[in-house]
């Protein structure tokens, strides 16, 4: 069985073509600057050569047509025809309370993705265009929503809820969604299966640190809690992201600086989180180096973001009445050994312990806390793409 899988953003589509019997990806690459200049396609062949394709692209049916017409490529191509292509599974940002599970998509569906536009509104717009391009290219084709907060719907009432009136969730569904669900997911489920225990019982907490950075508390395999909340805003200090702030402090800087809510947004979105203290990038990378000369600056960014990372595990151990396993993924938590010593690093009273050695792995699968640690330290590389993939693959098979 071949799947596709489409990651559509405002400006970008990113896909991966699997053959899920063997679980190969047979195809992978990225369209960007969709309906602006210079727009390409950045493949990747299956030796790992990469390969950019330029092409004006205008709009998200046209950007998938490209993609199409890459796969079945005489010389690039890993299809003969797109009739090989079995199902198509598209990451969805926003599902609010409709959805609690990855669905075949259908008139019902789009219309409750639709209506939850109001709550991504950056994100569920340009997944449905990649829904609408597929039903419009390949109508025969069926088509799976796996939405990035579903997995989160296990939250209890009393970690969701914010405490304002409650007739603004009633009316507006205010409440504490969570993101990174897919990779939360994916992760909690296969540390198991890599340390060999069983998933119940379990009281695991999956820190997804990258540009964007989301913890969850996973019990028994269910979230029972998670940073981000109605937005991806709330939480950890990220790349742009402020992460958790004084309401107070909003209001009174837009009353200081005159600033609309776009503008306020635009402050607390794009140019807060480590941009806003480090200044110079956002990039974890050149912040760590700036560290390592012992630039003021960037040491102290580093022990904000760290102490927020170190918080945020505490509290999770504390909710779940202790933890067996403390995981590391995405781009910053699976490649950036400081960031994962800084999170630990005063965590031995949960009875952590770091290997140092173990500790330098990069994106492999491994265990880095000491053998006497009573709580298993492990980084394990996030696959988002092949959970969807798998989800959609069980939809048609009828197991989901």
């Amino acid at each position: 069985m071949k799947i596709l899988v489409l990651n559509c953003g405002s400006s970008s589509i990113k896909y991966k073509l699997f053959e899920m019997e063997s679980r190969q990806v047979l195809a992978q690459g990225g369209l960007e600057k969709i309906n602006l200049p210079g727009s390409f396609l950045k493949i990747t062949l299956p030796n790992g050569e990469k390969k950019i394709l330029e092409r004006e692209i205008k709009e998200h049916t046209a950007g998938v047509q490209f993609i199409f017409e890459t796969l079945t490529h005489p010389e690039y191509g890993a299809v003969k025809s797109l009739d090989e292509i079995n199902a198509v599974g598209h990451r969805v940002l926003h599902g609010g309370t409709k959805f609690s599970g990855s669905v075949l998509i259908n008139d019902d569906v789009i219309r409750a993705v639709e209506e939850c536009c109001d709550l991504g509104p950056l994100h569920n717009p340009a997944n449905l265009k990649g829904i609408y391009a597929v039903q419009q290219l390949l109508p025969n084709v069926p088509q799976v929503a796996v939405f990035d907060t579903a997995f989160h719907q296990t939250m209890p009432e009393h970690a969701y809820l914010y405490p304002i009136p409650y007739e603004y969730y009633e009316k507006y569904g205010i409440r504490r969604y969570g993101f990174h669900g897919t990779s939360h997911r994916y992760v909690s489920k296969r540390v198991c299966e890599f340390l060999g225990i069983p998933v119940e019982g379990s009281r695991i907490i999956t820190c997804h640190i990258g540009n964007g950075g989301s913890i969850a508390a996973v019990k028994d395999g269910k979230c029972i809690d998670t940073t981000m909340g109605l937005t991806p805003l709330e939480g950890l200090m990220m790349g742009t992201r402020c992460g958790d702030i004084d309401g107070g402090a909003i209001l009174y800087l837009m009353k200081k600086e005159g600033l609309t809510p776009d503008q306020m947004s635009d402050i607390l979105n794009k140019k807060s989180g480590v941009l806003g203290i480090f200044k110079r990038s956002s990039d974890m990378r050149e912040l760590e180096d700036a560290s390592a000369r012992g630039e003021e600056l960037a040491k102290r960014t580093e022990a904000m973001y760290f102490y927020r990372i170190t918080k945020y595990i505490g509290a999770y151990a504390a909710a779940m009445g202790g933890v067996d396993v403390i995981l590391f993924t995405g781009g910053v938590g699976e490649n950036q050994a400081t960031a994962r010593w800084g999170a630990c690093e005063t965590l031995g009273f949960l009875g952590v312990k770091l290997d140092p050695e173990r500790n330098k792995v990069r994106s492999k699968e491994a265990i880095i806390s000491t053998d006497d640690s009573k709580v298993k330290v492990v980084v394990i590389p996030t696959d988002e793409e092949l959970m969807i993939a798998t989800d959609t693959m069980d939809i048609l098979n009828g197991k989901l």
